[in-house]
């Protein structure tokens, strides 16, 4: 028996915004290493928004 798996644009939107952050932190970079925290805080970057946001809204 064959499964169908359903996916949405999600992942899809993730990923261009990981892409486009990673562009956005290594430009901004100013050496080797900071280009590295560039790329984890990309990977990382949707909870520290969401994590902003709810302490924003609830103070």
């Amino acid at each position: 028996m064959k499964t169908i798996k359903e996916t949405t644009n999600c992942n899809a939107v993730y990923g261009l915004g990981v892409i486009g952050s990673i562009i956005y932190f290594i430009s901004k970079a100013t050496g080797f290493w900071m280009g590295v925290l560039g790329i984890l805080k990309a990977v990382v970057w949707p909870a520290i928004i969401t994590y902003e946001l709810f302490q924003f809204l609830y103070k």
